[in-house]
């Protein structure tokens, strides 16, 4: 048992004792020199519903020299993440089908080597394929295309059964007793919450029929807002002092006014993904005011950098879309200080050494983000004084919660639930109600630490935050009441 004195709560200002239960064995995991169990002291710690992602790239099945999906996990949950959305850009794409997988290269390998034929079954039923249980929730997308080729749309009668309670579809379990791929606790626990071809805009030819299919199923539609055919970085004084082709922010307005009038056409819930220029912004706060179902994510990258720092970071800060101006980054600020941003996503996207020391032009595009994504946001949005630290953690624990599907855990009312009112109230996380739904990230807002890529989780190293000074870090995250990460120190 872990009892942590004198917390805050994060929405209310109320300080209380805290009672965790113990850690689960099975999935925790504890810095060391932290404390899991005993008495803390929680004076300089805030309680918080469990950060949430709606964006991150595993790279598993098929690039797991890259990630897999333990390692990601332990990312995250060492980020303050209790649940993640993982994007459908693996090898074979998450499109619902069943493959022949010898002929589908190292994924394909993968999945004969546990005994499945579909990307969505092996991620579902990863935990229970591969007798391990992973520090944070998870759930997952379906590609807007098959193959993710853009050329014809995925069918809903492939992937429904990997949803929960889909409408007006047959329940999981009725697909599970017609075709064993999917299976009740698996689709509870890691259900299909979205569509998405990440990585790429969906295509022109495709998009009603995609939009259609998302109506019908009830799932949104995650779309990569930006197309380009050729250039690496934002086109501007950057790109031509480096001598190498810019994409012009045109390429992101184009996809996101199509997208706003398609969703004004069909009623299909569309959100846009890494939302990084003022045009773009500009499209999407006239949209919203319209009424339309449309809602937006950044990323801490866009927040924190511009194309001016690639001359500092190279292709560690080479992304997809690309820094823009420092123009662009104040406007994505001004964004989320305005409303008009509803959510942080990290796009966490891991790529080996080797592939980010090819040079700028040729290098993959992508950063992590997982494990100092707090701490980066809170730099450049609260110490400078954008947003306070109640609307970062709306930012980065309800809105993508409620994005996924999910309710976050209210501390507030847990309280008024479990324990009666008096000068210092005990919340006893073992006596409430429903234990298991209870997902919530301490954070010392007050912590100063220095980035350190090499001490992370992830197998990921690329990023250019590594050695930024931060204020402001997670310290344990808690998964159904129990403990799964801590870095706390002892009193």
């Amino acid at each position: 048992m872990l009892t942590i004195h004198d917390i805050k709560v994060w929405d209310t200002g109320e300080r209380i004792d805290l009672i965790v239960d113990d850690a689960d064995p099975a999935r925790s995991l504890v810095e060391p020199g932290a404390k899991a169990s005993g008495d803390i002291d929680g004076s300089a710690l805030i309680v918080a519903p469990g950060l949430a992602d709606p964006h991150v790239h595993f790279r598993d099945p098929g690039q797991t020299a890259k990630e897999t999906m333990r390692t990601g996990a332990a990312a995250a949950a060492a980020g303050g993440y209790t649940r993640v959305l993982v994007m459908p850009n693996t090898i074979p794409a998450a499109d619902g089908r069943d493959i022949e997988v010898q002929e589908a290269g190292a994924g394909g390998d993968q999945l004969r080597k546990v005994g499945v034929r579909n990307t969505l079954d092996y991620l579902q039923r990863y935990e229970q394929l591969h007798g391990v249980r992973l520090p944070v929730r998870y759930d997952l997308t379906v590609c807007a295309s098959i193959g993710r080729a853009g050329k014809l749309p995925t069918h809903p009668a492939d992937y429904v059964r990997f949803m929960e309670h889909p409408a007006g579809t047959a329940s999981p379990a009725d697909a599970d007793a017609e075709d064993g791929n999917a299976n009740d606790e698996a689709v509870r626990e890691h259900p299909l919450r979205a569509i998405s071809d990440d990585g790429s805009a969906i295509t022109e030819a495709i998009l009603d029929g995609v939009l259609a299919d998302a109506k019908a199923t009830g799932l949104p539609v995650l779309e990569h807002c930006e197309h380009h055919d050729s250039g690496a970085i934002n086109e501007g004084a950057v790109s031509k002092k480096l001598g190498i082709e810019g994409i012009p922010s045109s390429t992101e307005l184009a996809i996101v006014e199509r997208d706003i009038e398609a969703a004004r056409r069909t009623g299909a819930h569309i959100h846009f993904q890494h939302v990084s220029t003022v045009d773009a912004f500009d499209a999407i706060r006239r949209a919203k005011a319209e009424g339309l179902p449309v809602t937006c994510e950044t990323a801490p990258h866009y927040l924190a950098l511009c194309d001016e720092d690639i001359l500092k970071y190279g292709a560690m800060a080479k992304m997809n879309p690309p820094l823009r101006s420092e123009a662009d980054r104040r406007a994505t600020i001004a964004a989320v200080a305005d409303g008009t941003v509803d959510m942080i996503a990290t796009d966490h996207a891991p790529h080996t050494a080797a592939e980010k020391q090819a040079g700028l032009a040729d290098a993959p595009n992508g950063i992590i983000g997982l494990e100092c994504a707090y701490g980066v946001c809170r730099k450049v949005l609260v110490e400078s004084g954008a947003i306070n630290d109640e609307r970062l953690i709306e930012l980065m624990a309800l809105a993508p919660e409620r994005l996924m599907g999910h309710t976050p855990t209210d501390v507030a009312t847990l309280l008024n639930n479990s324990a009666a009112c008096a000068t210092k109230r005990v919340l006893d996380l073992r006596q409430v109600e429903h234990p298991e739904t209870v997902d919530l990230t301490l954070i010392d807002t007050g912590r100063r630490w220095t980035v350190d890529s090499s001490s992370f989780h992830s197998k990921g190293r690329n990023t250019p935050f590594d050695g930024w000074e931060l204020t402001g870090r997670p310290v344990a995250t808690v998964i159904g009441s129990k403990l799964v990460y801590s870095r706390l120190a002892a009193q």
